[in-house]
């Protein structure tokens, strides 16, 4: 059975990262609630925040790429280095793990629900949800206090 989309990257991930990732997650939404005129700056740079499947993909191209580059110009054994890359990257896909996943999750790539999680508290700390439940349209005041 394939895990689900959201948690497949941190089920792959050791506990004790994901806790750190946790812990700073939380350190920085106590600091924002004490600092809400930095709101606007943190979701700014939220917008810019490489998740961990961006990288994946970056380095899977990079190093696909580099091994075709490698194969035509030098030596055809070159070629087995895509042909990993595509496996790992196709694991990757399936299960949430591939080798770079451990040594980017320690470096502090999150996942996209790990940003967006981020991105929501902040909203609920600036206010963006107050009054959707007493909105005359709900869905349409729900949409905007998302940014939809």
């Amino acid at each position: 059975m394939l895990p689900s989309t959201t948690d497949r990257v941190s089920d792959q991930t050791a506990d004790a990262v994901n806790q750190r990732i946790e812990a700073e997650y939380q350190a920085r939404i106590a600091h924002y609630a004490d600092h809400p005129d930095q709101i606007p700056t943190r979701l700014q740079e939220l917008d810019h925040e490489w998740d961990i499947e961006r990288a994946i993909e970056a380095n899977a191209a990079t190093l696909a790429l580099t091994g075709v580059a490698l194969g035509v110009t030098l030596d055809r054994r070159w070629l087995v280095l895509p042909a990993l890359v595509t496996g790992f990257l196709l694991q990757h896909a399936l299960q949430g793990w591939c080798p770079p996943v451990p040594i980017l999750r320690r470096m502090g790539f999150r996942t996209a629900t790990e940003i967006e999680r981020e991105r929501h508290a902040l909203k609920a700390l600036r206010g963006d949800f107050s009054g959707v439940a007493q909105a005359p349209d709900r869905a349409a005041a729900a949409l905007r206090a998302v940014g939809a």
